[in-house]
């Protein structure tokens, strides 16, 4: 394994951690607060949707090129 795929590696598995982190600091501030059903939808929407964009950040170069 070169340091490259190294890097790349502990880039995706940290960014995998922290975003798992994240889902569980929001999960546990929606339980507790009384948000509404619809407020709830559009967190998880967004929350969602953010690693979705980094991915295809990552993928669209290889398409244009």
């Amino acid at each position: 394994m070169s340091i490259e795929q190294f890097e790349s590696l502990g880039l995706w598995l940290g960014l995998g951690v922290l975003y798992l982190f994240i889902v569980m600091a929001i999960r546990d501030v929606l339980k507790k607060s009384n948000a509404p059903r619809l407020g709830q939808f559009f967190v998880w929407l967004v929350l969602f949707l953010s690693p979705a964009v980094f991915i295809i950040k990552s993928i669209v170069p290889y398409f244009i090129e």
